[in-house]
C-alpha cells in the first residue's frame, strides 16, 4: 500500500465514501479517457467535490492511478476465478470460454477501452514504478489462472503441447494485449478472432 504522509492533514476527516467514490469514477474516466487526458479537475468536478479534498484521500494523481488499476483488476477478479476455477467444465473449455465470452463484450461495446492494464503499460509504465510495479503483480495473478488451467489441460492430454504452461500462459496474455490494441485501433473483433483461432487452433492443441 502507499506510504501516508506523517504530517497531520487539515481539513474536515476523510470520509471513506468519498474516497471510493472518487476512485469508481476515476477508474471509469481513466478507461474512457486514459491517464494522461484525464486531470485530477475531472475526477473530482464528477465526484462533485472541491479539488483540495482529493489530497485528503490520495497522495498525487500517481498514487489515485496505482489504487484505481488495483480497483479495476480486483473488482473483475473474482469473475475471471469463477470462469478459469470452475471444476465442473473442462480446464481448455474454461480458457477458450473466457476468452469468447470477453470478444462478446467488447463487441458489444464497441470496440472502445481495451484493457486498463494495457492501456497504462503504454501510456505511464515507462515513467512510474509504482504503476509499474502493480501492472506486473496483476499481470502475474491474471496469468497464474491461464497457467492454471494449461496445466490441468495438459495433465488430462487435452492440450499435448508439452511447453511449460507458465510459458504458454505468458504468451496467451501478451499476445491478448496486443490483440486488443488492434482491435482499438480497427475498431473490429478480427483480431480477437484471429487470436482464438490460433491459440485453440494451434498452439494449445
Amino acid at each position: 500500500m502507499e506510504t501516508q504522509s506523517t504530517g497531520a492533514r487539515r481539513g474536515p476527516k476523510p470520509r471513506p465514501h468519498v474516497r471510493e467514490n472518487l476512485l469508481r469514477l476515476g477508474v471509469k474516466m481513466l478507461h474512457e479517457g486514459g491517464y494522461t487526458a484525464t486531470g485530477i479537475k475531472d475526477i473530482v468536478d464528477a465526484a462533485q467535490v472541491p479539488k483540495g479534498s482529493f489530497y485528503n484521500y490520495f497522495e498525487n494523481k500517481e498514487a489515485f492511478g496505482k489504487e484505481a488499476i488495483d480497483l479495476y483488476f480486483e473488482s473483475g477478479l473474482s469473475k475471471l476465478r469463477e470462469l478459469l476455477c470452475d471444476e465442473k467444465t473442462a480446464p481448455l473449455e474454461r480458457l477458450r470460454n473466457y476468452f469468447e465470452l470477453r470478444v462478446r463484450g467488447f463487441r458489444s461495446a464497441g470496440y472502445v477501452r481495451g484493457c486498463l492494464l494495457g492501456n497504462f503499460s503504454l501510456e505511464v509504465a515507462d515513467h512510474s514504478p509504482l504503476i509499474r510495479d502493480r501492472l506486473a503483480v496483476h499481470f502475474r495473478t491474471w496469468s497464474s489462472l491461464f497457467e492454471s488451467c494449461i496445466e490441468q489441460a495438459q495433465q488430462t492430454g487435452a492440450i499435448r503441447n508439452r511447453m511449460p504452461a507458465a510459458l504458454l500462459a505468458q504468451f496467451l496474455l501478451n499476445s491478448w494485449e496486443g490483440a486488443l490494441l488492434r482491435m482499438r485501433a480497427e475498431k473490429s473483433d478480427v483480431s480477437l478472432n484471429q487470436f482464438i483461432e490460433v491459440v485453440f487452433g494451434s498452439i494449445l492443441v
